[in-house]
């Protein structure tokens, strides 16, 4: 390949520090490859320009002369190239409304686009991914959310002394912080009001096991979802440690049948035979961490209707937060009906008004719904990603894109995650089409 490769820069918002391949890992392809790589300037990108120059790469605003581009999140519709190749993620397969206008554009400029999302080995597993961080990330911003609303509630717990996770210049610093606070908890407890204190995991998953890894800093002991009521019994004895249920989907949900048995396969090929039975355990829950994969045709985990009758009905708030890490707008967690921002990373959904208010104080959860979680953590997110990306490079470098679809020399994890070749829909993704008309 002739053509230089590009990298863009990140612009969806301030904190999007990440990148797609490191300084470090460019150079060894420069070496590997002999490409020439043309990185867009940055002012907040983790790593400097200068630090790309020294890797070998050359620093400029035009990038068009890539026909091969490497990005992160979404990329403006002016930005895009005839017959240029991107890779990124695109946020298009479930018909984003507010994505598909960048669908069409590239699909009038016959461009290619390969989606991260969508680079799986023969086990449909994810293989290129953030997932990790985003675990690790909202875990921490949840565990800030749920001392500061303690607080509002005059209560004084050792969570106080938990930051937002940008605020930690460290993926370190942040561990070291919790285990601080879980060495309080194992020497003072936690009040008796809060005991049991109980979270909830939703989905067991690269996101799941991020969150799972701050959580598991504290004092913690995993029960099963059939014995999270048992807890209850004699709270008094549950002063020196916190409780963890990780959630599976057989039980999240139930057959409507109740003559059939679940089967984890039949849900998720007909999720119209079941119904959520997720609510039996809500009540019990101090804090909720959604980590599952939601789409229209699934049931929610909590709904706006059930909330109502948690906090109004039955006036039971114990459920204090609600980290919505996957952060599908009214998606599982229907209560979530907008995003946040890392530094304003939370809102407490108004249970009577159905509606977003600032602050921790009234009647309902805090939601926890920063939509790009793992640019708190850029460094060391896009240090892994790079990894998992890096060996599919040369490849994608040297590929045909002109070629028929059936004919280019790519490895399959990559064919698989081509949504576009030269603007047309590939045969995988053909379904997207009532999206785009």
């Amino acid at each position: 390949m002739n053509n230089p490769v590009g990298i863009r820069r990140e612009d969806k918002n301030r904190f999007e520090a990440r990148v797609p391949i490191t300084p470090r890992d460019l150079k060894d392809l420069i070496e590997k490859t002999g490409a020439r790589f043309i990185v867009q300037p940055s002012e907040i990108r983790v790593f400097s320009d200068e630090e790309y120059k020294k890797a070998g790469a050359e620093i400029s605003e035009d990038i068009s002369s890539c026909r091969l581009i490497f990005a992160v999140k979404e990329i403006p519709i002016d930005y895009f190239y005839k017959n240029h190749t991107y890779m990124f993620f695109s946020h298009t397969i479930k018909g984003q409304p507010y994505n598909m206008p960048m669908l069409k554009k590239m699909m009038e400029l016959k461009c290619n686009l390969i989606d991260y999302e969508k680079v799986t080995d023969d086990q449909n597993r994810r293989l290129i991914f953030f997932g990790k961080y985003a675990g690790l990330a909202g875990m921490i911003d949840s565990l800030w959310a749920l001392g500061k609303k303690f607080q509002a509630e005059g209560i004084e717990t050792p969570f106080e002394g938990i930051e937002h996770a940008y605020r930690y210049s460290k993926l370190k610093d942040a561990e070291n912080a919790i285990s601080r606070v879980g060495e309080i908890i194992k020497e003072n407890g936690i009040p008796l009001q809060l005991r049991p204190l109980i979270t909830g995991f939703a989905g067991y998953g690269n996101v799941s096991r991020g969150a799972q890894e701050i959580y598991d800093l504290l004092p913690t002991e995993e029960i099963s979802p059939d014995n999270i009521e048992k807890l209850f019994e004699e709270p008094e004895n549950h002063k020196y440690k916190l409780y963890k249920v990780v959630f599976k989907e057989e039980d999240m949900v139930e057959p409507i049948n109740p003559a059939d048995n679940f089967e984890l396969r039949d849900y998720y090929d007909h999720p119209e035979k079941y119904r959520s039975k997720f609510s039996k355990y809500l009540p019990y829950l101090t804090m909720l961490i959604n980590c599952i994969y939601w789409d229209t045709m699934y049931p929610r985990l909590l709904t706006k209707e059930f909330a109502k009758k948690l906090y109004i009905e039955e006036q039971n708030p114990r459920l204090r937060v609600i980290g919505d890490i996957s952060c599908d707008i009214e998606g599982a967690i229907e209560l979530t009906v907008k995003s946040t921002e890392p530094d304003a990373p939370v809102y407490l959904y108004d249970i009577e008004r159905e509606i977003a208010v600032d602050g921790f104080v009234g009647n309902g959860p805090i939601i926890m719904a920063v939509d790009n979680l793992p640019c708190e953590l850029p460094k060391e997110a896009s240090e892994e990603f790079s990894r998992a990306l890096k060996p599919f490079i040369p490849a994608i470098i040297n590929a045909d894109f002109s070629k028929p679809f059936e004919e280019i020399d790519i490895p399959d994890e990559i064919k698989r995650a081509m949504i576009l070749h030269k603007g047309e829909l590939t045969p995988n993704f053909k379904f997207m089409e009532k999206f785009v008309q």
